[in-house]
């Protein structure tokens, strides 16, 4: 057999050349010849490609009017510094959906529109999963009549999805959870100022609902990621212009430390930008080893702040936002996507 490449061993070829390329890229590299597609198409390859790919906040960049939207699904390179509009690369541009959670590779997303009365939901939303990186897709839809709560569909079953109930923390914010342990975890904001907030944990394997504690100082609206295998609370303080963290250091024990604070260069933004706000939008995030500020300053500008507090980033685009998903890109073929209905490749909702 001819080698993949003259001059090269294939274990070099393979091993310490393709392995290291993005996934767009490697695909790609298939189209050279029958011996490259082969080498790179094996599931030891594909699983060591995937996970030597970096964990990557997610940005979503819309175009258009409120009637004709697309969705460009971007993922943030916190090693960049000043990127142009038209260098912030989209891996999936979708129409008329958006992202609820990320997982192994896949986005989960949905339309628009729930309408729920009587006790019964009539559902308008169609759900989906994708692999943004194979371009792969499977469209699915609720059927009518079915009651308020939770419902369970294994992706591998011809099962229709399992009613399993409805947590007594009513306000849930689905876009908002945190794959953690295996189980998702909420932050949820407590209506009374003087409460604290707690975290409501779903155990997928008992398939049932319980609290943690949250930090017990910490109140109102806060922003909840796992990075170097620990949960962290992140608090925006509006005033100060600054944001608290805290590390949940004791899973099993519930307990929580305060890490740091990053002050904003709130005066250094207004100097440079020429421009004055006092209410500031910022989410907090992760990639594999950094805490990530983003700060949308304007109509078009997003800028990324270390935990030093200072500013690294900007980002230049109308209609730019972050939704707190993370997505390590995967090849890694799943054999429940052909089995299922409303199977696609690179068709509708891809752009």
């Amino acid at each position: 057999m001819a080698p993949l490449h003259p001059g090269l061993p294939d274990e070099i070829a393979i091993w310490e050349i393709l392995i290291r390329l993005d996934p767009k890229a490697l695909l790609r590299c298939r189209a050279v010849c029958r011996g490259w597609l082969r080498a790179t198409s094996t599931r030891e390859f594909l699983v060591v490609h995937h996970g030597r790919q970096p964990t990557l906040p997610l940005l979503n960049g819309y175009n258009g009017d409120v009637d004709d939207r697309t969705l460009d699904i971007i993922p943030l390179d916190h090693r960049a510094r000043l990127v142009a509009a038209d260098q912030l690369q989209p891996i999936a541009r979708l129409d008329h959906r958006h992202p609820l959670q990320s997982c192994d590779g896949l986005l989960l997303l949905c339309t628009n529109g729930t309408d729920i009365s009587n006790g019964g939901a009539d559902i308008k939303r169609q759900y989906s999963i994708c692999n943004p990186a194979t371009r792969q897709l499977m469209n699915g839809k609720l059927a009518p009549g079915l009651h308020v709560g939770f419902y369970v569909f294994t992706l591998d079953s011809c099962q229709p999805p399992r009613h399993i109930g409805w947590p007594e923390a009513k306000e849930v914010m689905l876009e908002r959870n945190v794959l953690f342990r295996g189980n998702l975890h909420w932050y949820m904001e407590e209506l009374e100022s003087s409460k604290a907030g707690m975290i409501l944990v779903f155990d997928t394997t008992a398939e049932s609902f319980r609290e943690m504690r949250a930090t017990p100082i910490l109140r109102g609206d806060a922003d909840l990621f796992e990075m170097d295998g620990m949960l962290i609370l992140a608090k925006f303080n509006n005033a100060a212009e600054a944001i608290d963290i805290w590390v949940l250091q004791d899973y099993e024990r519930e307990a929580w430390t305060y890490k740091c604070q990053i002050r904003l260069p709130a005066e250094d933004i207004r100097a440079q930008f020429q421009e004055v706000h006092r209410n500031w939008d910022v989410q907090v995030t992760s990639s594999d080893e950094a805490v990530i500020v983003l700060v949308l300053y304007g109509l078009y500008r997003t800028l990324q702040i270390d935990i030093d507090g200072k500013l690294v980033a900007t980002f230049h685009r109308e209609g730019l936002c972050c939704d707190l998903l993370r997505l390590k890109q995967s090849l890694v073929p799943h054999t429940f996507f052909p089995a299922l209905e409303g199977y696609v490749v690179n068709s509708s909702p891809f752009m």
